[in-house]
C-alpha cells in the first residue's frame, strides 16, 4: 500500500475558515495539540474559532520534541478526555506528534503547519527524538493526515529562518533521491524525482525573493511556501519507500546526537548535510560536477543565512569525541547512509568532515 496524500488539503488566504465545516464532518472533541510560545496567539484564535463553532475541545502542548515522553503524557490526557481527532498546529515536531498519536489511537490527525519548515504536514511518517533533540527513529504510519489546512495567513507570520530551513529541506528531495533511486525503474518514483528536481529549480529561482519577501506573500513567496510544505511531502508520497533519502539525513541525524546550545531547525541541518553529501560524492563517487553543486548552493544558502558548516550549527566536531560520535552514528546499520550507490564508511565521513570544517572556516 502505498500512503500518497492527506485526504482533503485545504489551502490559500482563509484556508483555515474554510477547512471547519469539514472537521465537523470527523469530530466533536478534538485536542488541540501546539507548543511553542510564539505561535500562542494563532492558537487562541484557532481555539476561538472552534468554540465558536460549539467543538468540545482539549488543550496540550509538547514540553520537548516529539518524544515517547510527551507521547505517553499526551495519549493519557486524549484517552481521558475522550477525544475523537488531533488538531496538530505548529512546526514538524508538533505535527509529527499529533500524526503519531493518531496513528496509535486510530483517530484522525488534521494537520495546520504553523511555518513551511517542513512537509511534515502532509506524510505518513512522525520521526522519534530524545527529550534533548536527539534523533532516535522514524516510524510509519498507517495514513497520511485526515485533512491538511495550508493557511497563508498562518505560514506568513512564522519567522524568515523557519522559510530558510524549509528551502533547505525541500532541495535535499532532489540530491537524495536523485542519487539513490535514479536506477529504480518504477515509474512513479522517476517521476517523483523530476517533480523534486522542478522543486529544486523552482527554489533556486525564488528562494532568495521569497525569504527576503516573506510577508508580502508574492508569487514567489507563495510557491516557495507551497513548494516546502506541499510538494516536497508529495515528492515523498509518490516515491514511496523507494524514493530514498540519503547522506543528507543520515548526517542529520547524527548532527542531532551533539547537543548545541543554538538549537538548529531541522531543514538548517540537513542544508549542511546536503554540501556533505555531495563532498562525499565528490571524493568517493569521483562525482565532476559536485563541486559545481556546492558552489551553487553556498551562494543561495548564504543569502538565505543558513549554516554551511557544522560550526555555525554550534557544534565544535573537533572537541569531546564529536567528529568519531558522528561518524558512528551516520554509519550505523539502519542509516540512511547505505542507501548511497557507493560505499562510505566511518573513516569517509571523519575524513570528509574535517576537510569540509576546515576548508570554510578558511573561506569564511
Amino acid at each position: 500500500m502505498q500512503l500518497i496524500s492527506p485526504e482533503k488539503i485545504f489551502r490559500g488566504d482563509g484556508a483555515w475558515l474554510k477547512a471547519i465545516p469539514q472537521i465537523k464532518k470527523i469530530s466533536k472533541r478534538p485536542l488541540l495539540l501546539g507548543r511553542s510560545l510564539s505561535t500562542n496567539k494563532i492558537r487562541q484564535q484557532i481555539h476561538k474559532d472552534l468554540q465558536d463553532e460549539n467543538f468540545a475541545i482539549c488543550l496540550a502542548n509538547l514540553k520537548f520534541d516529539c518524544c515517547y515522553e510527551d507521547l505517553t503524557r499526551i495519549e493519557n490526557i486524549l484517552l481521558k478526555n475522550n477525544c475523537d481527532s488531533i488538531i496538530a498546529t505548529g512546526g514538524g515536531k508538533v505535527l509529527d506528534a499529533g500524526k503519531c498519536l493518531a496513528d496509535s489511537l486510530s483517530i484522525p490527525v488534521i494537520t495546520i503547519p504553523l511555518s513551511a519548515s517542513t512537509c511534515a504536514g502532509w506524510t505518513a511518517l512522525s520521526n522519534i527524538y530524545s527529550i534533548n533533540g536527539q534523533f532516535i527513529k522514524d516510524i510509519e504510519l498507517n495514513s497520511c493526515p485526515k485533512i491538511l489546512v495550508l493557511d497563508h495567513g498562518f505560514i506568513n507570520t512564522a519567522p524568515p529562518r523557519t522559510l530558510a530551513s524549509g528551502i533547505a529541506d525541500a532541495l535535499a528531495k532532489w540530491y537524495e533521491s536523485s542519487l539513490t533511486s535514479s536506477k529504480v525503474e518504477d515509474g512513479l518514483v522517476q517521476q517523483a524525482i523530476q517533480i523534486s528536481r522542478v522543486l529544486r529549480d523552482q527554489l533556486l529561482i525564488d528562494g532568495e525573493s521569497a525569504f527576503q519577501n516573506h510577508t508580502v506573500k508574492n508569487a514567489s513567496w507563495r510557491n516557495v511556501a507551497e513548494g516546502c510544505a506541499l510538494t516536497a511531502g508529495l515528492i515523498g508520497g509518490i516515491g514511496g519507500g523507494k524514493c530514498r533519502t540519503a547522506a543528507a539525513h543520515a548526517i542529520h541525524n547524527a548532527i542531532t546526537q551533539i547537543i548545541s546550545n543554538q538549537q538548529p531547525l531541522h531543514g538548517e541541518i540537513v542544508g549542511v548535510g546536503i554540501l556533505l553529501q555531495l563532498r562525499l560524492e565528490e571524493t568517493k563517487n569521483n562525482n565532476k560536477l559536485a563541486n559545481q553543486s556546492i558552489k551553487q548552493l553556498l551562494v543561495l544558502m548564504k543569502k538565505l543565512n543558513l549554516p554551511t558548516t557544522i560550526a555555525e550549527l554550534g557544534i565544535n566536531v573537533f572537541e569531546n569525541n564529536n567528529l568519531q560520535k558522528i561518524a558512528e552514528f551516520t554509519c550505523r546499520e539502519e542509516s540512511e547512509i547505505h542507501y548511497l550507490p557507493f560505499e562510505i564508511n566511518q573513516e569517509d565521513i571523519i575524513e570528509t568532515i574535517s576537510n569540509f570544517e576546515r576548508q570554510e572556516i578558511i573561506i569564511s
